[in-house]
């Protein structure tokens, strides 16, 4: 068995979602697709695809095969891109969707970067919390932060994994007292992000596995992270963030830590971009150009 052709047939028929399509993208035939999936199952004595359906779908082992395979493939490929390519030079105009918070707090400490190392690179960028077809709206590349992501025929890159936080203004606190303990939020102006427009309780996580569940936004609930992050700016009230978006306010003291040893849950950046065997020089060079800079930050967290 070809192993590493055995896993590039895993790969297109997950993508293709069919033997027949795989066969046909891979420039072979049913049967020899069919032939090095079997031959791989047998290698590893587990199923990795569930046929009994009209449409193919991964097992659980499947899933976790996929995952390490097409990463595999894809450091095997850049290697293979990086030597044919020699030193080519990103260019062209490169198509951006990005959160509106994002766009607003975290943008300026990247993209003036990597503008001035990249200069024949061109850029149209869309600040859009909903979730955008990459592929059908044009876009090389979009960022998401998320828990999770959905399965979805992309690459999901990981650039950074940080807390959601507690802050508020050192007016608002100055008027209204720092909390000291959860049950103190009870008392407190809590500002609630809802992007659904459908309010939901804080799941709050602190010392020694402690949860607690509190209820935000009677007063004011916002959609859009710009605006909550603005009225928190004003000393209307606490409100939760990943650590990534406010961290410049926290070091400037325009905001403050409210109980630093409680948290909202993590939340996670990634890179979407169609598969790495098309990634253009220019896509390839933002997505190692935030891979750093997203590094760096979290290494920083106040």
């Amino acid at each position: 068995m070809d192993h590493f052709a055995a896993l590039r047939a895993l790969r297109a028929i997950v993508e293709a979602g069919s033997f027949t399509a795989a066969a046909e993208r891979m420039g072979t035939t049913h049967s020899a697709m069919s032939r090095q999936l079997r031959q791989l199952e047998e290698h590893l004595q587990v199923r990795l695809l569930d046929r009994n359906s009209r449409r193919l779908s991964l097992t659980e082992a499947g899933r976790d095969y996929h995952r390490e395979a097409v990463t595999l493939l894809e450091r095997l490929e850049l290697a293979d891109d990086r030597v044919r390519a020699g030193q080519a030079t990103p260019s062209g105009r490169l198509r951006i969707s990005v959160p509106q918070v994002v766009a607003s707090q975290e943008l300026p400490h990247w993209l003036p970067g990597f503008l001035a190392r990249y200069r024949q690179v061109a850029v149209d960028l869309c600040a859009d919390d909903q979730l955008v077809d990459v592929v059908g709206g044009g876009f090389d590349l979009a960022v998401r932060i998320a828990p999770t992501l959905p399965d979805s025929q992309l690459v999901a890159r990981e650039l950074a994994c940080c807390p959601r936080i507690l802050v508020a203004a050192p007016a608002y606190l100055a008027s209204h007292g720092l909390p000291r303990q959860v049950a103190d939020l009870d008392h407190h102006l809590l500002l609630a992000f809802t992007p659904s427009g459908a309010g939901a309780p804080w799941q709050l996580q602190g010392p020694r596995g402690a949860t607690a569940s509190v209820e935000a936004g009677q007063r004011l609930r916002m959609d859009a992270t710009p605006a909550l992050h603005a009225a928190v700016l004003a000393g209307m009230g606490i409100s939760l963030f990943t650590a990534l978006t406010v961290q410049e306010d926290l070091r400037a003291g325009r905001l403050i830590r409210v109980l630093p040893a409680w948290h909202g849950g993590h939340r996670r950046y990634f890179a979407l971009y169609p598969h790495a065997r098309a990634l253009a020089p220019k896509v390839r060079a933002l997505v190692d150009y935030l891979a750093a800079h997203y590094a760096g930050q979290v290494g920083a967290i106040v």
